[in-house]
């Protein structure tokens, strides 16, 4: 749920932030700011890449992704998810995104703020090789390398106070982890502490294509979510944005008659399809004609013609998911 963890930490933060009164474009751009954070921690990813060296060893085009993945499997979740980790990051990035000034009591503030924020994340890197060992440490490196990018392009491009960047990298961190509950392992929520909540994967339904299905509407609600701040915010209207060529991918029910249904294990077929057939409901604008083929608006468009386009693709995938459940629990059946 990569897409979900940025969209709902800047839903999230830009509708408080329009509630509490901001300007719209400030409220948009620390909901941008949170949702920015809330990718940081899957960053640990990374570590797979080493999982390229057993694609060799591995059986098939099945067998690859599984070295892939198999790879990182011991530090992805872990000191990245950690509240503790995220607690004890989002304020040494708020201090790392002080301003200097040219006023000499400011510069020396900001000097102290950037020193006391570089302490925290060095301390970090050490709690993360001592509790965990090279590879924790070489996770959270890249991990603190990313919000201290992040940091200091906020303190270029912005006038946010250092405590409302940690408030948002706060929030961004603290609320990515939750979003991994249905799809894989849960985090360590309390690294290097133990964890002993929440120590199993959210299980949706005992049928593994339901409970692939019901994360995938998760993942869309999200989506939906951001869209509607996003227009509340702007004064814009989303059933009139919508365009009726999404009903087009209630064909889509077909799918479960056609293809194996998909499951956690096995679900590129499923996601590359449905997500596939979104995009041609959202950007193919022209009705087939018998003089001329269906074309593809080359103009460059305007934020009104993205917002149609990305309304009427998320339109359609939800109308293909609710058509493709339909038919497999009442054609199918669960297993």
């Amino acid at each position: 749920m990569f897409i979900g963890h940025g969209l709902l930490a800047f839903a999230v933060a830009a509708f408080v932030a329009d509630w509490r009164g901001w300007e719209t474009r400030r409220a948009l751009l620390v909901g941008a700011l949170a949702g920015v954070f809330a990718t940081i921690p899957d960053v640990d990813v990374a570590y797979a890449l080493v999982g390229l060296l057993e694609w060799q060893a591995a059986d098939g085009a099945v067998g690859a992704p599984a070295a892939f993945w198999d790879a990182s499997r011991g530090v992805h979740r872990s000191v990245t998810h950690s509240l503790v980790v995220g607690a004890v990051a989002a304020p040494a990035f708020g201090l790392l995104a002080a301003r200097s000034s040219s006023d000499r009591v400011h510069s020396g503030r900001a000097r102290v703020a950037h020193t006391a924020g570089s302490a925290l994340l060095v301390a970090l890197v050490v709690i993360a090789l001592a509790w965990g060992g090279p590879i924790a440490a070489l996770v959270t490196g890249l991990f603190v390398a990313s919000g201290l990018l992040v940091a200091r392009a906020v303190a270029r491009v912005s006038t946010f106070s250092p405590p409302t960047v940690a408030v948002a990298a706060l929030w961004g961190l603290w609320s990515h982890p939750w979003g991994d509950l249905v799809t894989g392992s849960p985090p360590d929520w309390f690294f290097p502490f133990p964890s002993p909540i929440l120590e199993s994967r959210l299980v949706l339904s005992a049928d593994p294509t339901l409970h692939l299905l019901g994360a995938f509407a998760i993942e869309l609600a999200t989506i939906w979510l951001a869209l509607a701040v996003i227009c509340r915010l702007t004064d814009r209207s989303i059933l009139a944005t919508v365009d009726r060529r999404a009903a087009v991918s209630v064909a889509y029910g077909v799918a479960p008659l056609a293809a194996a249904p998909p499951t956690l294990a096995v679900s590129y077929h499923f996601v590359f399809s449905i997500l596939g057939l979104g995009v041609l409901c959202g950007v193919v604008r022209d009705t087939p004609s018998l003089i001329r083929p269906r074309a593809i608006d080359r103009g460059l468009p305007s934020t009104d013609g993205v917002l149609e386009v990305v309304l009427t693709a998320l339109a359609a995938v939800t109308v293909a998911l609710v058509s493709y459940v339909t038919v497999y629990v009442s054609v199918v059946g669960p297993a």
